[in-house]
């Protein structure tokens, strides 16, 4: 018996996996259990054409966020903190900060997909790492300056 694994199933194979199984197996325990379909010429030419529609969607994704990264490196942000003595920070800058003047100039990032390349306690220059996609991350840089 030929099944489409729905799920990894260890020792078997992976999600979307086509595996050949005794009858027993798939009968009394994948299929009821939901983690395989009966490999049936309809539904294996359905699983190939979702895969290439899921394929195509990843693909246009990647394009956007490599769109949103050649913009996104263009910009600088600048954080406003207040100072003690010798230029030091009270507290930290942190990524949350830095979502909020993102989405002020535009770019909706989640705070947890930043990361900040070092501690911000002095005034200065610095870099972060936004993740736009699995395989796409920009390097913004975040100018911190003293409240006027």
């Amino acid at each position: 018996m030929q099944v489409i694994l729905l799920q990894d199933v260890d020792n078997l194979g992976a999600e979307g996996d086509i595996v050949t199984v005794k009858n027993g197996y798939g009968r009394n325990f994948l299929i009821p259990q939901g983690k395989a379909l009966l490999a049936t010429d309809g539904v294996v030419r359905a699983r190939q054409e979702e895969h290439r529609q899921q394929a195509r969607k990843r693909a246009q994704q990647q394009d956007d966020a490599e769109r949103v990264k050649a913009e996104m490196e263009k910009t600088e942000i600048t954080v406003q903190v207040k100072v003690g003595e010798e230029n030091r920070i009270f507290g930290s800058v942190t990524p949350q900060q830095v979502a909020i003047k993102l989405a002020q100039q535009g770019f909706t990032v989640d705070r947890r997909n930043i990361t900040l390349n070092e501690d911000i306690k002095v005034i200065g220059v610095y870099s972060a790492t936004v993740k736009l996609h699995s395989e796409v991350a920009a390097q913004l840089k975040v100018r911190v300056e003293p409240e006027a």
